[in-house]
């Protein structure tokens, strides 16, 4: 049972991916601002386990062992929650997933789960919530985009392509709801602290190896603070936006050669090299999924 809060909102946030990385720390921040939670992940196990930690901040949690890979998946969330009589104030669109690989030699079912993912649960869910948002003229909404979403990514197009469909749809509803008071924002991470890069076999590549990664607190913190003022998207990270900033100056088949390059395996040593994520709720999430999609 949840501990009494004086400042418990009576609202309900919804967070998709919220055991790890990203979705863990904005889960955390929407908990100590006095949101109760509904928290949706593959694995019961993790589930309960971050449950119990935000569980002790004061709020309700409310846990939903769902696979966002499965096409039915965001309706029987919906379903679910208006049953319970449960309404969604805030909804963080966080799960999602990359694979690398050419094309054609990735297997076309993971094509399809990152689309499934990425794509078709997100516009779900922003469907299902927004239309009762509107409605009653009150809510928000974070979608995951990502710096990559302005450049076109070889050996890792259709994360790239995702992302930049989440971008471009983000932005497109803001402009549709801006004379409502439901809003919709847009985080544009970049490479962060995370169990992203196992689950996508990049672990070996330049782009995770060479590179600093940003803590997930510090994105989480500029995504929620962009979410809770409304605005329509919010690119992390100084470093960020100066790379967005190039990109946007530079033609698409030079950042593509850019980042196929990141693709390659990198030539650091062994003891040089990141092995696990400094995250610790990431850690804990390899620990007890290995690369099994959640």
């Amino acid at each position: 049972m949840a501990t009494n809060n004086e400042n418990k909102r009576n609202e309900y946030a919804l967070v998709t991916g919220g055991t790890s990385g990203i979705g863990y720390e904005i889960a955390k921040l929407l908990a100590k601002d006095g949101y109760n939670l509904v928290l949706v992940a593959r694995s019961s196990d993790r589930l309960l386990e971050v449950s119990d930690e935000f569980q002790d901040l004061g709020v309700d949690v409310l846990l939903l062992d769902k696979d966002l890979f499965e096409a039915n998946a965001a309706r029987e969330i919906y379903d679910e929650l208006k049953a319970r009589n449960i309404q969604i104030d805030v909804l963080i669109n966080n799960a999602g997933q990359g694979q690398k690989g050419k094309f054609n030699e990735v297997p076309f079912e993971r094509h399809i789960d990152v689309i499934q993912l990425n794509i078709v649960s997100l516009v779900s869910l922003t469907k299902l919530f927004l239309d009762d948002m509107v409605a009653r003229n009150n809510g928000k909404i974070l979608n995951l985009a990502s710096v990559v979403s302005k450049t076109p990514a070889p050996e890792f197009s259709v994360y790239a392509a995702s992302k930049a469909f989440v971008l471009s749809f983000s932005e497109a509803l803001a402009k549709e709801l801006a004379e409502t008071n439901v809003t919709i924002t847009a985080l544009l991470p970049g490479r962060t602290d995370t169990d992203f890069f196992h689950k996508a076999d990049l672990t070996d590549s330049k782009e995770y190896q060479e590179h600093k990664l940003a803590d997930p607190a510090e994105v989480a913190k500029d995504g929620y603070q962009a979410l809770m003022s409304g605005k329509s998207r919010i690119i992390s990270g100084a470093q960020n936006k100066v790379m967005v900033g190039m990109m946007n100056s530079m033609p698409d088949s030079a950042n593509a050669a850019n980042m196929q390059k990141n693709m390659q395996p990198s030539d650091k040593e062994q003891g040089e090299r990141k092995e696990r994520p400094g995250h610790a709720a990431s850690e804990q999430e390899r620990e007890a999924m290995g690369k099994e999609k959640v």
